[in-house]
């Protein structure tokens, strides 16, 4: 029997809490409340979840930091996390994402809202075991196996950064905007700005960066006014190196 889906809520305002828990229960989510960043890693250390909310005002440690944490870590990469918060300014959402959020939601915020994104961050998170794998110069991508490797040795990539990079190979020198990354990539982009998708390029470029150096990041290029691309000429200049 197929398990349901199991959601961390990190937060701290009993209310807010209780609010979100009854709904992920009606909606078929197994919900865990925790109010702080220690009692959320203890929970993650006894078992993953499927997903995490993300209060970024804690006591003790903040979300933000939480998140660059789990973030960095082999075990809880590729959680989905969805950042809660009342910081509504641009720089914050930048700083949210930065720290590894999937998505950030401003409070107060529609149930019905915070559902539908839990579900899009939920599907984006389903692998793709489908699809062969797809080789550009000296980087490989498989979906199969979920793995990517520059030279033959492995990157590291969370789950948007993978989705990411495997419609740019799919397509390579072709220029896409951010909007149709977002129709390709997210999907469900009605809940997604633009901006989010430089952030996860810049993620995406660092990833390649920690593998390959300066090399993999310049595997992406930003064309001025248009959107990125992934630059074949950028990598068969590393083919034989």
């Amino acid at each position: 029997m197929k398990h349901a889906p199991r959601i961390l809520v990190v937060e701290d305002e009993a209310a807010i809490a209780q609010l979100i828990a009854v709904n992920l229960r009606h909606a078929g989510y197994e919900s865990v409340l925790v109010l702080d960043g220690r009692a959320a890693q203890h929970e993650i250390d006894k078992q993953l979840p499927d997903a995490i909310l993300l209060d970024w005002m804690l006591p003790g440690e903040s979300g933000l930091t939480l998140a660059r944490r789990w973030r960095a870590h082999p075990r809880t990469r590729e959680i989905p996390i969805l950042m809660l918060t009342a910081r509504a300014e641009e720089a914050d959402r930048v700083s949210g994402l930065d720290a590894g959020a999937d998505d950030y939601i401003v409070k107060p915020f529609s149930t019905k809202e915070l559902l539908a994104r839990v579900r899009a961050v939920l599907r984006r998170r389903a692998p793709h075991a489908s699809g062969e794998a797809v080789t550009v110069g000296v980087l490989t991508l498989d979906p199969s196996t979920h793995r990517v490797t520059w030279r033959g040795a492995p990157v590291k990539l969370g789950p948007t950064e993978f989705r990411l990079l495997h419609h740019l190979l799919r397509a390579p020198e072709r220029v896409h905007s951010r909007a149709q990354l977002l129709d390709k990539v997210w999907g469900d982009h009605v809940f997604i700005e633009e901006r989010t998708v430089d952030v996860h390029i810049k993620r995406l470029r660092e990833n390649l960066c920690e593998a390959a150096g300066e090399a993999g990041a310049a595997a992406i290029e930003t064309v001025r006014g248009a959107g990125y691309r992934l630059s074949v000429q950028a990598l068969d200049a590393h083919d034989d190196k």
